[in-house]
């Protein structure tokens, strides 16, 4: 749905994005996402990947923003013309953009749905067609950044929209690219569920949050005691993410978990539970926004299992090696033309 004239300002495409894609982001921001530039905006930015070292998680990407640019090049009839200035994955209460002079185009493309994932959000547009656009997963809006296209959004009043934002300039010193090349190279060149957080260091390690979110730990649930051991909270939010965005794909595991998987907590350990809950949750109603992954797209509560879950510790850890081998065979000819792209890999 677009205005048609000789020099179009928006442009809206129904189903850009399969919702396999949708989740896949969906995936990758709820196991990254930080607070954002605005007051209840957490966004997922391809530099914030590269700081939490989850670079990997950039090539999923990759493909998708290319496939954006193009599309929009086309429309705007601006074929080779643009750089891509920012890559987010944007998820707001509250939706708001800051101005940037050099910024001359815009898009969104919505990974979850209006009335099935959130209430509220509708974009609107002041004139022309389409003047409202109410979300719907896999949607893209494409607009120019200037005048001919002011508008506003609704404050979304329940549940989270989601979107991939992406902004272009015809201005190559604003290239994210390069920035974010010269960041991965210095990387390359060296070497449903309620869940809880054990760590066995010593109860004085309380007086600091920052370095404790950064030391080993095991995961709890009820009185149960996972004994796999994750390198820090960012390790184990993502298994867990992981184990609810790909449960139906996930292998069914060959046989229940072994002796010694599972223990049950014990009394110091569960008062050790409870202080660093008290301690590092200071916002009860957050960990039921991060763990339970009723904002699928089609899915509601899933039932939870250890050893479902234990095959998602090794699933993640074949998607991460995969991601990061591709990212190592694509460096060459990224840092070659100073371009994030699809690379070729050969093969029969």
């Amino acid at each position: 749905m677009a205005e048609r004239t000789g020099n179009p300002r928006r442009l809206l495409l129904r189903d850009f994005l399969s919702l396999d894609q949708c989740k896949e982001l969906e995936f990758i921001h709820k196991s990254s996402s930080t607070v954002g530039y605005r007051p209840n905006v957490f966004s997922t930015t391809l530099s914030h990947l590269i700081a939490t070292n989850c670079p990997q998680l950039i090539v999923p990407l990759v493909p998708l923003r290319e496939k954006l640019k193009d599309k929009v090049e086309e429309f705007f009839g601006c074929e080779y013309e643009l750089c891509i200035e920012f890559t987010g994955l944007v998820r707001s209460d509250h939706f708001a953009y800051g101005v940037r002079p050099y910024v001359v185009k815009k898009a969104v493309c919505y990974l979850n749905t209006h009335g099935r994932s959130f209430s509220g959000g509708l974009f609107h547009f002041q004139d022309g067609e389409p003047k409202t656009v109410v979300p719907s997963a896999g949607d893209l809006l494409m607009y120019t950044a200037d005048s001919r296209n002011i508008h506003a959004v609704d404050e979304v009043t329940g549940g989270e929209r989601l979107t991939l934002t992406l902004w272009f300039s015809r201005n190559s010193t604003h290239d994210e690219d390069v920035k974010l090349i010269s960041r991965l190279s210095q990387i390359c060149s060296t070497a449903g569920s309620r869940f809880s957080i054990y760590s066995s260091h010593a109860e004085n390690d309380l007086s600091e949050p920052c370095d404790l979110l950064l030391k080993p730990l095991q995961l709890t649930r009820g009185d149960e005691l996972f004994s796999y051991e994750f390198s820090n909270i960012l390790h184990a939010l993502q298994v867990v993410q992981y184990y609810f965005s790909k449960s139906s794909g996930l292998p069914s595991p060959k046989s229940e978990l072994g002796p010694g998987k599972i223990a049950k907590l014990s009394h110091p350990q569960r008062e050790r539970v409870d202080d660093l809950k008290h301690f590092l949750v200071k916002d009860h109603k957050l960990p039921w926004e991060i763990f339970d992954f009723t904002s699928h797209e089609g899915a509601g509560l899933l039932d939870f299992n250890w050893a479902y879950f234990s095959a998602a510790v090794s699933a993640w850890e074949d998607y991460t090696s995969e991601k990061h081998k591709e990212l190592l065979l694509s460096m060459p000819q990224w840092k070659s033309h100073q371009s994030m792209f699809c690379v070729s890999f050969g093969g029969p």
